[in-house]
């Protein structure tokens, strides 16, 4: 299982020599990501579009409400047919799906312009030009990790970690 670490860096070249140390305790790179206000070195991997965003949770919250208004809609269908039309148990559902499906693209479409709200905590730290580092590591090298930065990079301050995801949502 794995579990997600925050540090703060105080500049990109401890972020480089961060990547440094976790490439040689072997970490693999797509478990390491950097997000930083100013442009980084292009050499440091750096947080994709959907972690960077709230595209996920727009999407999530854009299914939620847009299959209660198809519902909404397939009863009122149900109660006052419109030109002979009756809601039937499949348009029902087609109608619900329909609504989850376009609310979920509108709402997506409209949280791709908004930060991620589960890094909203480090705005402060990344205003002040600081570096975020993301860490997506397995459960047993998280004490490990943890103690080796701390030694070798006092600088790095530990912003926390995630509580470990569900594996079927």
């Amino acid at each position: 299982m794995q579990r997600r670490l925050y540090f703060t860096l105080p500049d990109a070249g401890s972020a480089r020599a961060v990547l440094d140390e976790l490439l040689l305790a072997r970490i693999s790179i797509r478990h390491i990501h950097f997000l930083a206000r100013q442009a980084m070195a292009a050499e440091l991997p750096t947080l994709g579009l959907l972690a960077r965003t709230d595209i996920v949770h727009g999407a999530q919250l854009g299914a939620a409400i847009g299959a209660v208004i198809g519902l909404a809609c397939a009863i009122g269908l149900a109660f006052y047919p419109i030109a002979g039309w009756t809601a039937g148990t499949f348009t029902i559902l087609l109608l619900m799906l329909g609504g989850a499906l376009l609310g979920s693209w509108a709402s997506a479409m409209n949280a791709a312009a908004v930060p991620n709200t589960r890094l909203r905590r480090f705005a402060a730290a990344l205003a002040q030009g600081r570096v975020l580092l993301i860490l997506d590591l397995p459960a047993a090298r998280v004490d490990d990790i943890e103690a080796m930065l701390a030694q070798r990079h006092p600088a790095a301050s530990f912003g926390g970690m995630e509580p470990p995801a569900l594996a079927f949502p």
